[in-house]
């Protein structure tokens, strides 16, 4: 048996190299292997983190009868979906059409064309090789009732992607402003009062829905957004989803009160969350009074203040100190499992944290962070919890001391295994969360692991032609071609990191990434397909615009082409930003919580956005005091510029041409659509100008 897995570059598939079960990579090679044997092909579609996805392959994959049935039967292609979404999204569509629901691992036995005509999720050992055999009698004996099965399904799936393409949005800015409130209103009809969030059980990060709430906020001060935002941000980092004691977000919460998490750690939920808990530092008085004198977040600000700054930064370092790979890049995921069950590293009995803390403080330590004798998860054991935080200093110094006494004591478990590729996509988020943070927060080493991975993915992922791949591992390219949300997060990343380090190469390196977004991705309606032009021939052409896990790339696009706009003062950029935001009213009119990342463009859009070029010498403190102001103050999506002030030169971004140094002090320029205000030397003038 050929071991074609054993060269793969996923975590995942390496996982499965040495399985029984004679698998084949998504190749050619393997439909023509289906082909020439005249047999249906199975493929199985997951990821390193995903726990159901081990249980399978403990169960079906690595026992050796279940696998002498598959070999005999079927050709058997093991996906990664971090690597192809194009191909996950294409079958799981076939799967949610086929079942009513989707997840992980993806089962679907398919034609040697490609067209799918049986899908399910997991299935248990006895029920997989029924299964497997069932699917190989109907082939041999009931093809034409198969192959006509196969048609209809591909004939459905590729009217369903044809339907979504098209659509006309809001012309101006009244229209926006309309769309944006209405989805705020909607979103109260689905806010957990009681808990925090959206629905019910399981609960996911609304991460991108924050984002919007927090900039609607900052336009204009609701207090409806406010509280939504203030309540959800504090029951997530309060309950079991949060790592209480090392930082950093799980995948989500599997009941309705953000108590009890499914444990793998993505890379995306914490580059995102960290971003979103800064901006929520930022609006709830932990930085200068927010823009327009507007109402911050509901009080007590300052315990709030103090809570977003603490999540933020815990986020960040758990970000550098877990995920970092040796090249600077950022690793996809953690594991949930560990020592053979899920989340076996993360939980406590009252008896282990008086083996690490004595008695007195392991008692006490159970009662901060809700570990109980009946336990909250499996097994007697507790998830923990910070539910409230000690009233007096001495209480939280206790707490901050028990925390570290046992995180080395976890420190000592074995660990959950890591996938440590780089995903492009997710990385420009971690790049724009960690430059975002670090210069409000004032750690400069996010900055610099920010620009480090940065680099990585200029120097692997960026090819001569301009084209982006998807992923790397080890410094070493993939072969899988970049998805629009790569194009669309790098670009976003790097233009928030040049307004940031004044790194003008970062702003150059986006615009290339955007001009292959708009050349190669776009729909002939003013929006995206998912997969580029020139990539591979799938049953139908991924154009996804809602946000899932991460934001879709089309909103993502939109945002990436609309601080481009901004920063280089291109008409052309702007209006294919408006154009991609088309789609935002219908799907947020209906189902506003997928419309996340759409709605907090269409805010970044309602505000301008706002232009800010700082000019000044980088080693002179007063240039960062300004741009430090400017990031504390901006309003909702404004871009930045920092540079020497020199007018005019190559490559030089237009925001800071002709803009130079006022009485040979350095100088923040406020501009909308490239017309500024007088330029200011101090940060109370700056704050002043911001307010204006």
């Amino acid at each position: 048996m050929a071991d074609r897995l054993a060269h793969a570059t996923s975590p995942y598939l390496l996982q499965h190299a040495g399985n029984p079960v004679d698998w084949w990579p998504w190749s050619e090679a393997a439909f023509r292997a289906a082909a020439e044997r005249d047999v249906p092909v199975l493929l199985s579609v997951g990821y390193s983190a995903c726990h159901w996805c081990h249980v399978m392959a403990h169960e079906s994959f690595e026992d050796p009868a279940t696998a002498a049935i598959v070999n005999d039967s079927v050709v058997a292609i093991k996906v990664d979906r971090e690597e192809r979404p194009d191909v996950d999204a294409v079958y799981m569509t076939a799967t949610q059409a086929m079942t009513g629901q989707g997840g992980w691992p993806m089962t679907v036995f398919m034609t040697p064309d490609g067209a799918p005509f049986f899908c399910g999720t997991y299935f248990p050992r006895p029920q997989f090789a029924a299964l497997v055999q069932a699917v190989a009698r109907a082939w041999r004996e009931e093809r034409d009732d198969v192959l006509n099965s196969a048609e209809r399904t591909s004939a459905a799936l590729s009217e369903h992607a044809s339907s979504r393409l098209g659509a006309g949005g809001p012309a101006g800015g009244t229209e926006w402003d309309a769309v944006t409130a209405g989805a705020v209103a909607a979103l109260e009809q689905d806010f957990d009062d009681v808990h925090g969030g959206f629905g019910g059980e399981p609960k996911f990060p609304p991460s991108m829905l924050l984002e919007f709430l927090l900039r609607h906020v900052s336009r204009n001060g609701s207090p409806e957004a406010s509280r939504m935002a203030g309540e959800t941000f504090e029951a997530m980092a309060r309950g079991g989803m949060y790592d209480q004691i090392g930082g950093g977000f799980a995948r989500y919460s599997v009941d309705a009160t953000w108590t009890v998490p499914h444990f793998e750690k993505m890379l995306y939920d914490n580059a995102l969350l960290a971003r979103s808990y800064a901006h929520w530092w930022r609006l709830a008085g932990g930085a200068a009074p927010a823009v327009g004198g507007m109402t911050p977040l509901q009080p007590p600000a300052a315990k709030q203040a103090s809570l977003c700054r603490r999540v933020a930064e815990e986020t960040c370092e758990f970000m550098l100190r877990e995920l970092l790979t040796p090249e600077g890049g950022f690793a996809a995921s953690l594991d949930a499992d560990s020592e053979g069950g899920e989340g076996t590293f993360y939980v406590w009995t009252p008896a282990q944290l008086r083996d690490v803390l004595g008695a007195e403080d392991g008692a006490w330590a159970a009662e901060a962070l809700g570990v109980t004798e009946s336990g909250t998860f499996t097994r007697g054991t507790s998830v923990l919890q910070r539910r409230s935080d000690p009233a007096d200093p001495a209480g939280l110094e206790r707490l901050d001391r028990v925390r570290g006494l046992l995180f080395a004591a976890r420190d000592g478990r074995p660990r959950p295994a890591r996938d440590d590729k780089v995903v492009a996509a997710w990385n420009g988020m971690a790049i724009a969360a960690l430059a975002e943070a670090g210069l409000l927060l004032g750690r400069p080493d996010f900055v610099a692991a920010a620009e480090r991975a940065a680099s990585l993915l200029e120097s692997v992922h960026l090819l001569d032609s301009g084209r982006l791949v998807r992923t790397s591992r080890d410094g070493v390219a993939g072969t899988s071609a970049g998805m629009l949300e790569d194009y669309a997060c790098v670009a976003s990343g790097l233009l928030v990191l040049s307004g940031v380090t004044g790194t003008t190469q970062w702003a150059a390196v986006a615009g290339t990434l955007l001009e292959t977004v708009l050349s190669e991705f776009g729909d002939g309606h003013g929006g995206f397909f998912d997969a580029a032009s020139d990539g591979e021939r799938l049953l139908f052409r991924p154009a996804d615009p809602m946000d899932n896990a991460t934001p879709s790339g089309t909103f993502a696009a939109a945002d990436a082409l609309l601080s481009y706009a901004a920063l280089f003062g291109s008409s052309r950029h702007r209006e294919a930003a408006v154009a991609a935001l088309a789609l935002v009213p219908a799907i947020a009119s209906r189902y506003p919580r997928p419309a996340g990342t759409g709605l907090a463009v269409a805010e970044a859009l309602l505000s301008g956005p706002v232009e800010i070029a700082v000019v000044g010498p980088a080693d002179d403190p007063r240039t960062r005091d300004l741009l430090s102001v400017a990031m504390h103050q901006a309003p909702p999506g404004a871009v930045f510029a920092v540079g020497p002030g020199a007018p005019g030169g190559d490559g030089e971004i237009p925001l800071l041409a002709g803009r130079g140094l006022v009485r040979e002090a350095p100088a923040a320029y406020v501009c909308r659509g490239f017309t500024c205000l007088a330029p200011v030397t101090t940060p109370a003038d700056l704050r002043s100008a911001l307010r204006s």
